[in-house]
C-alpha cells in the first residue's frame, strides 16, 4: 500500500511539472523582446508573425493551440507561413504596453489573433469568435481561410498583377 501511495504521489507531481513545462503562455516572458525576435525570424524565413494573445487560464486559447496542431493542413499553414507567438495576458502580467502597441486586441476578448508583417507592422487583428464552431472548438474551414488569407503569399502584389 505504501508503494502504491508513493507511486501515485510521484505520478501526481510529475504531471504538475509536465503541465508547467507545456504551458503556452509565460507571464515572466519579455513579450516586447520575444515579439521583436519573432519578427526577425519571420523576416529571415519570409514569413509573418501570428500572435495569439491570451493566457493559460483561457480554455479557448488552449483549445485553439490543440486544434491547430491536431489538424495537419492548419498546422502546415502555420508552420510554413507564420512564426507563432503566444502573448500572455494574466493577473501576473497583463502586458498592457505591448497590447497597446498592437491596437488593444483584448477588446475582442481572448484569444485574439494579431498578424504582423515581416517588418513588424500590424496588418490584421482577428476576433476568435468568428473562427469558432458554435460548440466547443473551432471550425476547420473558417480557421484555414483566415490563415490562408493572411499569409505572405496571399498578400504578395505579384498575385494581383501589381508590383
Amino acid at each position: 500500500m505504501k508503494k502504491l501511495l508513493l507511486f501515485l504521489t510521484i505520478v501526481f507531481f510529475a504531471n504538475i511539472l509536465l503541465a508547467q513545462e507545456n504551458k503556452l503562455y509565460h507571464p515572466e516572458a519579455d513579450a516586447k523582446k520575444d515579439i521583436a525576435d519573432a519578427v526577425a525570424k519571420a523576416k529571415k524565413e519570409h514569413k509573418y508573425v501570428l500572435i495569439q494573445a491570451g493566457g493559460n487560464w483561457c480554455k479557448w486559447c488552449i483549445e485553439f493551440a490543440r486544434f491547430a496542431k491536431a489538424d495537419p493542413k492548419i498546422d502546415s499553414v502555420i508552420n510554413s507561413s507564420f512564426v507563432w507567438y503566444h502573448l500572455n495576458y494574466s493577473k501576473e502580467n497583463e502586458n498592457k504596453a505591448v497590447l497597446a502597441s498592437l491596437g488593444y486586441p483584448q477588446r475582442f476578448g481572448f484569444p485574439s489573433f494579431i498578424i504582423l508583417d515581416e517588418k513588424g507592422g500590424r496588418i490584421h487583428t482577428q476576433n476568435s469568435e468568428y473562427l469558432e464552431d458554435g460548440k466547443s472548438s473551432y471550425d476547420r474551414a473558417k480557421v484555414e481561410a483566415f490563415l490562408e488569407m493572411w499569409t505572405p503569399h496571399a498578400l504578395d502584389p505579384k498575385m494581383y498583377g501589381t508590383n
